[in-house]
């Protein structure tokens, strides 16, 4: 891993550095932060699983009128750590989805990432996560907004949901680990990795993660609130962490990142955007 010495000069103006969620070519240690981030993400899951197996916070909803799903029958695998959840199929699935979640960005974290991680920023990103699955979780407990009103298990926003979850956080996990692999290497240094799953978007992890934030969330409240997921993440990418990213390897890279973008035209996801 890069060690502080190895860091360079962020040549963006000060407003891209204000409006970036990473200090870009920083590589100074933060072991206090990164660890914070891995523990909050890590029990993270423990409170999804809370909502879905003990109703965490229903009564709330109750009070004002709100209506829930019942539990629904427990899974039956024969895989007793699976079963000794006792969640309903659907739920396990979303139970999954926030322990894959973690998993992810703990691996990011820990072995990926090599820019600082604040204390206060790693709580900001546990909040945020947390927040954000809670969402997609209460969605699919409230009968007003639940993606599962059907006695079926295989519904059409669980299969299209998953789907648009593995797709997209495989992207993101694969295409980091890619240019981990690539920035590792001594005769790379100070180049910008185009090759695998980043030839096809400049930008593919963020792509990756646009699907299956919206994967998540509408297996949880439909398609509405997996349009509106998607929606809000593809806002935030494509108009303030492309363009400020974008500012840091054009004065990076030079001419290189300008034969990049002629090469892959597209930013975020292959033939859309």
């Amino acid at each position: 891993m890069p060690s502080a010495r190895d860091s360079i000069h962020d040549p963006r103006s000060e407003e891209s550095k204000k409006r970036d969620l990473i200090a870009r070519g920083d590589y100074t240690p933060t072991p206090a932060g990164k660890a914070v981030f891995f523990l909050l993400r890590g029990i993270e899951p423990y409170l999804q699983y809370s909502i879905l197996a003990h109703g965490l916070g229903t009564s709330l909803l109750h009070r004002i009128g709100l209506r829930t799903l019942p539990a629904g029958l427990p899974t039956n695998t024969g895989i007793a750590l699976i079963d000794s959840l006792g969640l309903s199929p659907y739920r396990l699935v979303l139970f999954g989805m926030a322990v894959g979640a973690a998993v992810k960005q703990n691996i990011w974290v820990a072995a990926l990432s090599g820019e600082p991680m604040p204390v206060g920023g790693a709580v900001a990103v546990g909040v945020f996560n947390a927040i954000f699955n809670s969402i997609s979780t209460y969605a699919f407990l409230l009968r007003a907004t639940s993606a599962s009103l059907e006695s079926d298990f295989s519904q059409p926003s669980l299969i299209i949901g998953s789907a648009l979850y593995i797709i997209g956080i495989a992207t993101e996990l694969v295409s980091e680990i890619q240019r981990k692999r690539f920035k590792s290497e001594p005769a790379n240094k100070g180049k910008a990795y185009t090759g695998g799953l980043w030839k096809f978007a400049r930008h593919i992890n963020y792509g990756g993660y646009t699907l299956w934030r919206t994967g998540y969330a509408l297996v949880g409240g439909g398609y509405t609130l997996g349009a509106l997921a998607g929606a809000f993440f593809f806002w935030d990418f494509s108009q303030r962490a492309v363009p400020i990213l974008s500012e840091y390897c054009e004065k990076r890279y030079g001419a290189a990142w300008e034969q990049f973008k002629k090469d892959t035209p597209y930013r975020l996801i292959p033939y859309v955007y």
